[in-house]
């Protein structure tokens, strides 16, 4: 094979048996049904079995609960990727926790959010296999013992990790790859030496201990909680999952005539592992324990394989979601990975003090290890310098990476850092949630585009085709009506299905915003009862998400757009000219129920703040026009379908800067904007919460003096788009044409296009579109 140099890590062209292994403590699958039938090619046909016994398809699906196992963005992706890896014909693994119990059910209890425990696996889960024949040990606590032999890591608590083996087939190539979710077992022996005979029964209920490593998904999204069970779930999936990659390594004799491997060289030839956010940062540590205390490889060796083997995703600019481990938890929990990240640390620093002499200053900024009241272990960086590269998710994103939160290591070494824009599987987000689309758009293009999306590129030339916007309008309009009978059956809301659907779905933060959308609501509302003889555009707003349990201001927000409801839904001099409703428990298959139905898809966070969302690329696809705010894959999405085309307002990135170096202050615009002005007032004095008038205390006040995220400095724009969204919704041939730009543009945002650049520019693997011969056809 060719050897191709991506920088100063010699990268290969691998061979088209090296094998990729994607590591994410989220996968947030949804359900498998569909998406099956759909990638094998067998949705009509099934759909008319089942239909001559006398079911409904539709309503089978339903019965599935979805595999809930990630909190949003992060886990959704990584769902998207594996759907994109099988389809590109890629080896490749994907590695994660079977988690018992995944993102709560949300429950909506006087407007205030209350869990539920997601008991996905009480009736079982028919689409994974146990391969109990490839359980492994994983070890935690002990001590550190330095013998002449080399070091050894003794008196560990061992816990046994179960594999579960999910198959993921490509569309339509008769590729089926595995994403395997490891299941902490307790060991038989598990505590029964600590107790005396006597307390056999406590000795075997303490096996639980061991078993609450998988117990539960950690409901927070772009947050750290540095919990002692998070580190350890982080080092389970780690662990296990590295052992099963060196077996693999080790056991398969491609080119070579011994019947098992031993020499190491090779192996970031033949494995590539993309590390998804900090959270499987151990690897780096851990690859490194097993080869010099195990294999007993040089340090300098070791580190180099580790470092061409080793690729980091990075999700988040926010200080509060980066993983900062107090060191004195990794040193009763991981005592030789404590030794080696120092080591590695030490290593590290010795380097940038010979590239920056004297820099001390540099040297605190750039180092693993933090000092302070608490030391403590930063994982970002970890990855950073154990990784041969380091991407950012959109290109903004990338940029800000760059010269900010990494800025001192892209100093160092550029030639690591790159941009991979995210992207969503087509199967999913348009076959298999709006075929209605689908089959207009295969009407005019043919059906290539579906593994191909930039075929969309095509529809531009039917803008002006009358028959083609009509088909696509009336598409969305089938889509509302449908929604509208799920909501009112759901909800026992009468929608109006000719208003424009406007929808904010996604995790509720204070950096996303629903605050800002919330203002826009209210002030409608204000208009609407000033001058009710005006003529509005009617809107449904629908807005969902799911707000981590411990995050109080999120849970706050929820409460506030459920009362903004119960007042406005219920004054009879709005009709139903304004709805307000909160999308109760969303989720993987309730997205694909209300994006293909949305007209208005709201992405307003702060510039600078989302990395780069993938809801946003999802609206797109299946015909809703954006409004948004220069962030993200939003800039990407403008820049692809022309600005004109999406409806772009609020401060930029470097707006925002300038504002933090002046000074924002909230006061300001509250005194000098009326409509704004009045609408704090209301949430103040009660209007919203009649029965508790104090209720939205909290929001003002965070509002009006330590809001990071800068809402009131938007909402004058805000509003002025919002106004020209209403414009352009009156006239709907001119709304329609908007849609088809919008769509035939969104071609660059597949899945299958992001893991392209990632196997040709990180993995060093070519996508292939062979077809594997069905398993009826023997192999020549």
């Amino acid at each position: 094979m060719d050897r191709i140099a991506f920088s100063s890590y010699n990268m290969y062209i691998l061979p088209p048996y090296s094998r990729i292994y994607y590591l994410s403590l989220e996968f947030y699958m949804g359900r498998t049904l569909q998406n099956t039938m759909v990638n094998l090619g067998m949705q009509n046909v099934c759909d008319e079995a089942i239909y001559q016994l006398g079911l409904d398809l539709e309503e089978l699906e339903e019965i599935e609960e979805d595999a809930g196992l990630g909190n949003g963005g992060l886990g959704r992706l990584a769902a998207c990727f594996l759907d994109s890896m099988a389809t590109l014909g890629l080896a490749a693994y994907g590695y994660g926790i079977r988690y018992e119990f995944g993102i709560f059910n949300q429950k909506i209890l006087d407007g205030w959010q209350v869990e539920e425990a997601d008991d996905w696996l009480r009736y079982g889960n028919p689409w994974e296999k146990a391969r109990p024949e490839y359980m492994l040990p994983v070890h935690f606590y002990g001590r550190v013992e330095h013998t002449a032999e080399g070091v050894k890591w003794i008196d560990t608590q061992v816990v046994l990790a179960m594999p579960y083996d999910t198959p993921v087939p490509g569309y339509k190539n008769n590729t089926v790859n595995t994403m395997r979710l490891w299941s902490a077992k307790a060991p038989n022996d598990f505590n029964l030496q600590e107790f005396n005979v006597g307390d056999y029964i406590e000795a075997v209920l303490d096996r639980n201990l061991a078993e609450n490593i998988s117990r539960v998904l950690y409901p927070n999204d772009n947050f750290f909680e540095g919990k002692e069970l998070r580190l350890k779930q982080e080092y389970f999936v780690v662990a296990a999952t590295l052992q099963d990659i060196i077996r693999r390594f080790k056991s398969s004799n491609f080119g070579s005539r011994d019947p098992v491997r031993t020499c190491f060289e090779t192996f970031p030839d033949k494995v590539a592992i993309q590390l998804n956010d900090t959270h499987p940062a151990l690897s780096i540590p851990e690859l490194m324990r097993i080869l010099v205390d195990v294999e007993k490889m040089e340090w300098e060796k070791a580190w180099e394989v580790t470092k061409r083997t080793c690729a980091y995703t990075n999700h988040t600019v926010l200080p509060e979601a980066l993983e900062r481990w107090p060191v004195t938890m990794f040193e009763k929990l991981l005592p030789r990975h404590l030794e080696i990240i120092y080591t590695i640390n030490q290593r590290h620093l010795d380097h940038v003090a010979a590239l920056y002499p004297g820099d001390l200053d540099r040297l605190r900024r750039m180092s693993v290890i933090e000092e302070g009241d608490c030391k403590r272990i930063n994982m970002a960086h970890l990855c950073v310098i154990g990784s041969h590269a380091v991407n950012g998710v959109a290109r903004i994103h990338s940029e800000i990476v760059k010269n900010s939160v990494f800025k001192d290591f892209y100093e160092m070494e550029p030639e690591k850092f790159q941009n991979k824009t995210n992207g969503i599987t087509p199967r999913r987000w348009l076959l298999l949630c709006n075929p209605g689309l689908a089959g207009v758009i295969a009407e005019k293009i043919g059906e290539d585009f579906v593994t191909d999306l930039s075929q969309l590129k095509t529809l531009l030339d039917f803008v002006d085709d009358e028959v083609f916007i009509r088909d696509v309008s009336k598409v969305k309009q089938e889509n509302k009506l449908k929604f509208s009978a799920y909501l009112e059956e759901t909800y026992k809301v009468k929608i109006n299905p000719s208003s424009m659907f406007d929808v904010h779905v996604k995790r509720i933060h204070e950096y996303k915003r629903q605050l800002l959308n919330c203002l826009h609501i209210i002030t409608l509302y204000n208009r609407m009862r000033k001058d009710p003889s005006k003529s509005f555009v009617p809107r449904t707003v629908m807005i969902g998400g799911k707000a981590a349990p411990g995050y109080y201001m999120a849970k706050m927000i929820i409460k506030l757009i459920t009362s903004i409801g119960d007042v406005v839904n219920n004054d009879p001099y709005i009709g139903d000219r304004l709805k307000v409703i909160f999308l109760e428990n969303y989720r993987v298959s309730f997205a694909e129920k209300v994006i293909p139905a949305a007209d208005l898809s709201q992405q307003i966070s702060t510039a600078g703040t989302e990395a780069s969302g993938t809801g946003n690329m999802k609206f797109m696809l299946n015909g809703a026009l954006t409004i948004g705010t220069m962030d993200g894959a939003n800039v990407e999405m403008a820049e692809e379908a022309g600005e004109e085309n999406l409806f772009i307002f609020g401060m930029r990135v470097e707006d925002v800067e300038a504002l933090d170096k002046r000074g924002y202050n909230a006061r300001e615009y509250y005194e000098r904007i009326p409509e704004l002005r009045q609408a704090i007032d209301q949430l103040s004095s009660g209007f919203f919460s009649p029965k508790d008038p104090g209720c939205f205390r909290d929001v003002v006040n965070m509002l009006m003096n330590h809001d990071r995220f800068k809402v009131f400095a938007d909402y004058q724009a805000y509003m002025e788009c919002q106004g020209r969204v209403d414009q352009l919704y009156r006239k709907p041939r001119e709304w329609t044409k908007k849609v088809i730009k919008n769509i035939a543009s969104s071609g660059k945002f597949s899945s299958d296009r992001t893991i392209t650049e990632y196997a040709r520019e990180i993995w060093g693997v070519e996508p292939s579109a062979e077809k594997i011969p069905p398993p009826n056809i023997p192999r020549e």
